[in-house]
């Protein structure tokens, strides 16, 4: 156990600056996922699909990384998030969370080999979900209490784009996602377990890794026109760490916990029309299984450092019922060059809320359907630089009678908004 314990401290550690780096991307996604990575295709409403003028279309499609005329491709990018995140209920009535400006970031690199082969590495703050409440509980926790929850994924992407033709290129990664998720608040548990429907103050934290891997393809039309195809497979993993859970009478028992995650498979169709020399017409639609990926969250508890849980709970399997639903992400985007290698972007992205009424919670929150965003790219010694705003915003959503046992969310309300500001550094030799 005291092996387990270290190997999961050294891997929470590890996992440290990643999370601040994606614990708050909840706010500018579909579901999970983020709306655009780099701000060069979030000026353009996250459209990328069927672009090669940037390193990070290895994450949305690594056959357009060969296109790219750079010999040796570099880029780095940062974004701060401001979210407004509200929720309500018979015991709470419209709390705000409490929202601190945070930075997420990326970075990328990559090779040409000669005209038909370049090699790539990318780290790339793919998703996340975070929300962190000060909030009355429902009995017997009553009173305020800190409701807190991160899901944080990045994926390390080593790349390699093939050229085929003169119109096709394809391209491929293999790599790693790594995973880092927290839940801390009052909590019923679900079962399926004998202390089913009782409540608890729960402390969850696990760290874990697996394979990420996808494929795409680009074509041209004709001159003025591309069109991009790119499948992100699922990725399944386990998060080890621990868990501490509280249950009334009996005190608090830290157990060693493996929780199971999926994150969803996607398949994108992107489309770049270059209307002129200064201007392009860009498309994406992606398709999100979130049916699969987050029908529910399993979690196994074992081993509590507590005798009396020792004696009456040495197990707990517990379900994190989600019932999400499939989402097609549409993204469109404008893009205008001026003089002086001055560019203008604007885009805007629409998905429908993947989380039905009764399993929205404080705790994730991801209830946003659009983005509208603004972009700006020049060049400076030799360097181009992009900037992008994105707004992300969506109705309001109620839940009569939640889907959680316990009723602690029934009759409430939640509310999100969002603002990134992006910043990109692009170095193409």
């Amino acid at each position: 156990m005291k092996k387990r314990l270290k190997r999961t401290a050294t891997m929470t550690a590890a996992m440290t600056t990643l999370a601040s780096w994606v614990m708050c991307s909840v706010a500018l996604a579909d579901g999970t996922i983020r709306d655009g990575i780099s701000a060069r295709s979030i000026g353009r409403g996250g459209a990328n699909i069927a672009m090669s003028d940037n390193a990070h279309v290895m994450l949305d499609n690594p056959a357009g990384l060969v296109r790219n005329d750079a010999d040796c491709l570099f880029e780095i990018g940062g974004h701060l998030l401001l979210t407004d995140l509200e929720y309500d209920d018979g015991d709470n009535p419209r709390v705000g969370d409490i929202d601190n400006p945070f930075p997420i970031g990326e970075v990328a690199i990559a090779k040409k080999m000669d005209d038909y082969v370049t090699i790539g590495f990318g780290a790339f703050s793919h998703a996340g979900f975070s929300a962190e409440y000060m909030m009355n509980g429902p009995a017997p926790f009553s009173g305020r209490q800190h409701y807190k929850s991160i899901g944080a994924l990045a994926r390390l992407l080593p790349t390699l784009s093939l050229k085929l033709t003169d119109r096709l290129s394809v391209g491929t990664t293999l790599g790693a996602a790594i995973n880092h998720i927290e839940l801390e608040g009052p909590y019923t548990l679900q079962g399926p377990n004998a202390f089913a429907g009782t409540p608890t103050r729960m402390d969850l934290q696990g760290t874990g890794a697996g394979l990420s891997w996808s494929v795409g393809m680009q074509y041209d039309l004709n001159p003025s026109t591309t069109v991009g195809v790119s499948y992100q497979h699922e990725t399944t993993m386990e998060l080890d760490g621990t868990t501490v859970v509280e249950i009334p009478g009996m005190g608090a028992a830290r157990y060693d916990s493996m929780l199971d995650v999926k994150w969803p498979r996607s398949l994108g169709v992107g489309l770049a029309h270059r209307r002129s020399e200064r201007c392009t017409l860009l498309f994406d639609a992606i398709w999100y299984d979130w049916s699969s990926a987050y029908n529910q969250f399993d979690l196994s508890l074992q081993d509590p450092d507590n005798a009396v849980f020792q004696f009456v709970a040495p197990t707990l399997l517990e379900s994190f019922p989600l019932d999400w639903r499939d989402t097609v992400s549409l993204r469109f985007g404008i893009e205008r060059k001026f003089a002086a290698d001055k560019v203008f972007r604007v885009g805007y992205a629409f998905h429908r809320n993947p989380i039905p009424d009764s399993t929205v919670t404080p705790y994730i929150q991801t209830i946003l359907e659009h983005a509208l965003s603004f972009g700006y790219g020049c060049q400076w010694r030799g360097m181009a630089i992009d900037a992008a705003y994105q707004w992300s915003f969506g109705p309001s959503q109620s839940v009569d009678q939640s889907g959680f046992m316990g009723g602690d969310f029934d009759d409430s309300w939640n509310s999100v908004n969002a603002h990134q500001f992006s910043l990109s550094l692009q170095r193409a030799r």
